[in-house]
C-alpha cells in the first residue's frame, strides 16, 4: 500500500520541482528537501516551498538549493540571513552575493544558494527563466539608511516580526518594536575603537507612530534613541557612546516626492505646429492635382475606346 502511495505522489513532486532540469551543461542527476534551522523565522519570511538539486557536468558536481519567500522583501531579509560573512557583491543581480566554493543570489521572491560552482550570467539567466510568477516589485528602500562607515561586510539583518527579531535583536521585546504597526527593521554592526556596535533602524508608517515608538525604546537600559521622519535609530548599551552618537547623527530620513510633470511634445512649438498643417495642405493640394490627372486620362481613354464618343451622354444646354 505505501509502495503504490508513493508512485501515486511522484508525479506531484515532479511537477512541483521548482528548480531546471538543466543549468548550462550542468544535469540534474539528484533532488530532495534539505532539513531547515530557525524553522519560525523562515515562516516569518513566508516560506511557500524549498529544495536543493544536484548538479553534474563531467567532473563537476555541485548542489543548487532554492527557497520560494512570501515576496522581495522576504527575499531580501533570507539573503541577509544566508550570506555567508566572507562573501563578496557580484553583479549578477541586484541582490547577489559570491564565495570562493559559490555564492546566494536573490531574484524576486526567490534565494538560490550554489555550492561547489559559481554560476556564470548565463546560467543564472536559465535559472530565472525557469522560475514561476517572479516577483518584480521594488526592494525595501530601509537599507539604505544604514551609514556605510564602519558597517561590518554582510552584517546586515532584515527584521520583519518576532520571531526575526527575537533571532537577530533579542534585547528588544516586540511590544516595545511595535510590529502591529506593520513595523520592519534594518540591523547593521559597525567598527568602533571600544568595540562593535549593532545599530537598528526601525521604519514605522509615519513620523506620528515613530514619535509614540521612541519613548518605549528610551526605556531599554542603556539605549541611546534618535528619531528621523518615520525612523526610529536604536543603540543598546554601546560600548563607546561618543561613537554611538555620530553614528546615529548619520541617520536621516529624506522624504521623496513625486510630482506628475508635462511632458513636451511637437505640439506644444508653435513652429514645428505651423510647418505640420502646410505639409497637411501640401499633402491635400497634391492629392486633388493627381485625382484631376487621373480623372482626365481616364476620360481620354474612354474616348479612344469609343471611337471619339464621349463615355458619358452630357446634356448641353445652347445658351449663345
Amino acid at each position: 500500500m505505501r509502495s503504490l502511495l508513493a508512485l501515486l505522489a511522484a508525479p506531484c513532486l515532479l511537477a512541483a520541482s521548482i528548480l531546471p532540469d538543466a543549468i548550462g551543461p550542468a544535469l540534474r542527476t539528484g533532488a530532495g528537501q534539505p532539513s531547515l534551522a530557525d524553522r519560525a523565522v523562515w515562516d516569518e519570511y513566508g516560506l511557500k516551498a524549498w529544495e536543493a538539486a544536484t548538479y553534474k557536468s563531467g567532473k563537476t558536481t555541485f548542489t543548487v538549493t532554492v527557497w520560494q519567500l512570501g515576496d522581495s522583501t522576504d527575499a531580501l531579509a533570507a539573503f541577509d540571513w544566508q550570506r555567508p560573512e566572507t562573501a563578496k557583491p557580484s553583479k549578477l543581480a541586484p541582490l547577489a552575493a559570491t564565495t570562493r566554493g559559490g555564492g546566494v543570489f536573490v531574484l524576486g521572491q526567490y534565494l538560490l544558494a550554489f555550492a561547489g560552482h559559481q554560476p556564470t550570467a548565463a546560467e543564472f539567466a536559465a535559472v530565472g527563466k525557469s522560475l514561476k510568477n517572479v516577483d518584480i516589485t521594488a526592494l525595501p528602500v530601509l537599507p539604505s539608511y544604514l551609514p556605510a562607515e564602519n558597517l561590518v561586510p554582510n552584517s546586515e539583518r532584515y527584521i520583519t516580526g518576532p520571531a526575526s527579531l527575537a533571532r537577530f535583536l533579542p534585547a528588544v521585546p516586540p511590544s516595545v518594536a511595535g510590529f502591529h504597526f506593520d513595523a520592519e527593521a534594518q540591523l547593521g554592526v559597525f567598527h568602533s575603537p571600544k568595540g562593535d556596535m549593532p545599530l537598528a533602524i526601525f521604519n514605522y508608517p509615519s513620523p506620528q507612530i515613530a514619535r509614540r515608538k521612541v519613548s518605549d525604546f528610551e526605556q531599554l537600559p542603556g539605549a541611546i534613541v534618535k528619531r528621523s521622519g518615520p525612523l526610529v535609530a536604536v543603540l543598546l548599551d554601546p560600548a563607546d557612546r561618543d561613537a554611538a552618537e555620530r553614528l546615529l547623527a548619520q541617520v536621516r530620513w529624506q522624504a521623496e516626492i513625486t510630482r506628475n510633470e508635462h511632458v513636451l511634445t511637437p505640439l506644444d512649438n508653435p513652429g514645428i505646429m505651423l510647418v505640420s498643417i502646410f505639409k497637411f495642405i501640401g499633402i491635400l493640394l497634391l492629392f486633388a492635382a493627381l485625382s484631376g490627372l487621373l480623372l482626365g486620362a481616364f476620360r481620354v481613354l474612354m474616348r479612344l475606346i469609343r471611337h471619339g464618343e464621349e463615355p458619358e451622354v452630357m446634356i448641353t444646354l445652347h445658351l449663345e
